[in-house]
C-alpha cells in the first residue's frame, strides 16, 4: 500500500473466522418460544417507571398504562390504559409451530431492530384487544412485544414506543433468549489490519501520526471526569435515553422529560409569560407545540404527506376567567409553617378545530404545575385526552415554582418583582 506522501507498507489481511454461523446452522435446542415459556407461565410482570406513566408488561397477558394522583399520602384517582391483551391463545403456541415447521429448511428469516446502531435479531409476541383510540375510530389499542437478548437482563423494558397512532413497540431484556445462537447479541467485528514499512518508509505514516495527536489533544478537556461517571462498556451496549410514547384518547398524547432554554430565570420567565418562547413536545407519532397565552398545536410531520397540524386549543381572557367561575383555577398545599402556597394553577385555551368525533371544537386544560428538580431547567410535559377532543395539557417545572404565588383569582401569572 501506498499513501499519499509515497510511503510504502505491507499489510496482511485478517482472515475472519464463521464459528457463529457454524453453530446457528447445527443449533438443534429449544426453539425460543420454549426458551420464553417459563417467563409466562411463572405469570410475571415488568416494569418501567417514567416521570409521569408507569408501564407495566405483564408477559402473556396484557401491557398496562397507568398514573396514580396523590395527595397528602391517599390515592385519589388512577388513570389507566390498555396497550394490548393477549387474545385467548397460548402467546408461545403459533410463533412456536412456525418456528419448528420452518426450522427444518432455515427458511424462517429472524426479524431484527437497531438497538443504539446494532441491528439486534427479536423474538416477538403480538398483543390487540387494548383499550379503544378514539383517533384510530375507536380501533383498539395493539402493541409487539419484543424480546431480546441480553445476559445479564432480568426481563426489564428497556423502551415503549408508538410506531403510528395507538399502535405500540415494547423492547424486553431477557437471558432466556441467549441459549439460543441466532438471537445472542453480536458486536460489530473488529479485524486488526497489520501493516508493516517497508524500506525508507516511517514506522507510522506521517498523517497518521498527525491525526493520533489532534485525538490526543481532543480528549484532554474530559480526562477529569470521575471514575464513577463513566459508562460501563455493558452499558453501552443498551443504553439509551428513553423518550416515552404517545399513547391515545382516553389517551396520553405524548409525554416527555426535556431541558428548556439555558436563559436566566428572569429573562425565561417573560418570555415565557409573553408567548415568545413556546414549548415543544412529542416523540411518537404526534408532536405538539405550546405557547402560553396563545394556543396549543398537535401536528404529525412526513416526508410524503408532509404536516398534518390540529389546533388543540387557543387562548381568550374572557373565556378562560368565565370557565374559572365554575372550575379552580388554583390549587393550593400546606408549607411547614401552616401557611399555603398555590401548587397548580389550570388555564382553560378552547375553540380548536372541529372535532369529527363530536362535531365541536377541541378545547384543552392547561396545568402548570410546580416541580422540584435538581435540574433548574428541566420541564416535564404530558397531554392526556380524558374525552374525545377535550384535553389536558401537563407542565411540571422548578422554573413555574417561582411564578405560581403570583397567580390571581383567576390562575392568571405575572412575572415576579
Amino acid at each position: 500500500m501506498t499513501t499519499v506522501d509515497k510511503e510504502k507498507y505491507k499489510c496482511l489481511l485478517p482472515l475472519i473466522a464463521s464459528g457463529n454461523e457454524e453453530e446457528e446452522k447445527d443449533y438443534k435446542g429449544p426453539t425460543p418460544g420454549e426458551l420464553l415459556e417459563p417467563l409466562f407461565k411463572q405469570s410475571s410482570c415488568s416494569y418501567r417507571i417514567e416521570s409521569y406513566w408507569t408501564y407495566e408488561v405483564c408477559h402473556g397477558k396484557h401491557i398496562r398504562q397507568y398514573h396514580e394522583e396523590k395527595e397528602t399520602g391517599q390515592k385519589i384517582n388512577i388513570q389507566e390504559y390498555y396497550l394490548g391483551n393477549m387474545i385467548m391463545k397460548n402467546p408461545l403456541s403459533e410463533p412456536d409451530q412456525e418456528e419448528k415447521e420452518n426450522s427444518k429448511d432455515g427458511a424462517k428469516e429472524i426479524p431484527t431492530k437497531n438497538i443504539e446502531g446494532q441491528m439486534t435479531p427479536y423474538y416477538p409476541v403480538e398483543l390487540g384487544n387494548g383499550t379503544p383510540c378514539s383517533l384510530r375510530q375507536n380501533l383498539p389499542r395493539s402493541s409487539t412485544v419484543m424480546y431480546i437478548c441480553h445476559p445479564e437482563a432480568k426481563h426489564e423494558i428497556l423502551s415503549v414506543a408508538e410506531v403510528t397512532t395507538c399502535e405500540y413497540e415494547v423492547v424486553i431484556l431477557t437471558p432466556l433468549l441467549c441459549n439460543h445462537p441466532k438471537y445472542r447479541f453480536r458486536a460489530s467485528p473488529v479485524n486488526d489490519i497489520f501493516c508493516q514499512s517497508l524500506p525508507g518508509s516511517p514506522l507510522k505514516p506521517h498523517n497518521l501520526e498527525q491525526l493520533e495527536k489532534q485525538q490526543e489533544m481532543l480528549k484532554m478537556p474530559f480526562r477529569r471526569v470521575k471514575e464513577e461517571e463513566m459508562p460501563s462498556m455493558k452499558e453501552e451496549k443498551f443504553s439509551s435515553i428513553h423518550k416515552p410514547v404517545a399513547v391515545g384518547s382516553h389517551q396520553l398524547l405524548t409525554v416527555g422529560t426535556t431541558h428548556i432554554s439555558k436563559l436566566t430565570d428572569e429573562q425565561l420567565i417573560k418570555e415565557f409569560l409573553s408567548g415568545s418562547y413556546c414549548f415543544h413536545g412529542g416523540v411518537g407519532w404526534w408532536k405538539y407545540e405550546f405557547c402560553y397565552g396563545k394556543y396549543v398545536h398537535q401536528y404529525h410531520e412526513d416526508k410524503e404527506s408532509g404536516k398534518t397540524s390540529v389546533v388543540v386549543g387557543t387562548w381568550s381572557k374572557e373565556e378562560h376567567i368565565e370557565w374559572s367561575r365554575k372550575n379552580a383555577a388554583r390549587t393550593f398545599s400546606l408549607r411547614e409553617d401552616g401557611t399555603q402556597t398555590v401548587r397548580m394553577v389550570s388555564h382553560f385555551y378552547g375553540n380548536g378545530d372541529v372535532c369529527d368525533l363530536t362535531d365541536k371544537p377541541r378545547q384543552v386544560t392547561v396545568k402548570l404545575k410546580c416541580k422540584e428538580s435538581d435540574s433548574p431547567h428541566a420541564v416535564t410535559i404530558y397531554m392526556l385526552e380524558p374525552h374525545s377532543c377535550q384535553y389536558i395539557l401537563g407542565v411540571e417545572s422548578p422554573v413555574i415554582c417561582k411564578i405560581l404565588d403570583t397567580a390571581d383569582e383567576y390562575g392568571l401569572l405575572s412575572v415576579p418583582s
